[in-house]
């Protein structure tokens, strides 16, 4: 399933945060989106998802704008782990995963042994099944964002869109769960921070800089010096392998008042709380 936008905007404030981005995301690949705090990166999930309408612009699935879909129809296709959502009800870890089978479900379609094993196979594939019991508060951020990636598998959705998916996880979990992620044969939008991550596991990146798409390509036509230096205002070095990968090694950096990383295009809210 083809995941595209055209053209689309978002504003928030009086403030420009996405500006007329067009892309195609192929069917079957894992598209990492990479840029600086402030460049649009979630605004652009967010109407990847459905959850956003434009400002101006359109998103489509296949050939169909995505506004044309009831939420039953698009929670069935697409499923989305934002970087926070949390609950105050008293659930388990198990019943969160459970979660994602409420579009299938409704009067004629009651709870089955098909969704207990749906279920169980994402419990297992989070490494969370011995935890399926504990309460979701007394879980830490890190198990509760597992269970937010089960709870988007248990979905059993074609397109799968992750917002920073690594927060709180340890190295481990962090690798394990983008080598989970891309071995499910979905088609993958992921918003990352880590530069190695995106090499490593994206078939293609996409840059944001002040809510403009910049650059679209291969880790290798991306993740070059240039670029990361124009985006982010680091120094690095990037090696490439044999096999087309690339690994970027930071340069020590001094951050501080007047530093390159902040333009006139970063939002005037993320500049206000700058000191």
């Amino acid at each position: 399933m083809t995941l595209s936008a055209r053209n689309a905007c978002w504003n928030a404030g009086g403030e420009a945060i996405v500006r007329d981005v067009s892309l195609d995301v192929r069917s079957g690949e894992f598209l990492g989106i990479i840029g600086p705090n402030g460049s649009g990166k979630t605004s652009l999930m967010m109407m990847l998802s459905g959850i956003r309408k434009p400002k101006a612009g359109e998103i489509f699935m296949g050939d169909r704008p995505i506004r044309s879909l009831d939420r039953r129809a698009l929670s069935k296709s697409v499923a989305l782990v934002e970087q926070q959502a949390e609950t105050g009800e008293r659930i388990t870890a198990r019943q969160a995963v459970e979660l994602g089978r409420t579009p299938y479900l409704g009067a004629f379609t009651p709870w089955s042994s098909a969704d207990d094993a749906i279920v169980d196979a994402a419990l297992a594939n989070v490494d969370m099944t011995h935890l399926a019991g504990r309460l979701w508060h007394t879980l830490s951020g890190g198990e509760r964002q597992r269970l937010h990636i089960g709870r988007a598998l248990a979905q059993q959705p074609e397109i799968l869109l992750l917002d920073e998916p690594t927060n709180h996880l340890d190295i481990a979990h962090q690798i394990g769960l983008l080598d989970l992620v891309r071995r499910q044969r979905l088609t993958v939008v992921a918003a990352l921070h880590d530069l190695n991550h995106a090499a490593m596991f994206c078939d293609r990146i996409a840059v944001m800089k002040g809510g403009r798409l910049v650059a679209l390509g291969t880790p290798r036509e991306v993740l070059t010096a240039e670029c990361i230096r124009d985006v982010f205002g680091v120094e690095v070095e990037v090696e490439h392998g044999g096999g087309g990968d690339c690994f970027i090694r930071y340069r020590a950096t001094t951050m501080g008042r007047g530093s390159s990383w902040m333009t006139d295009e970063t939002p005037k809210a993320i500049r206000a709380g700058v000191s």
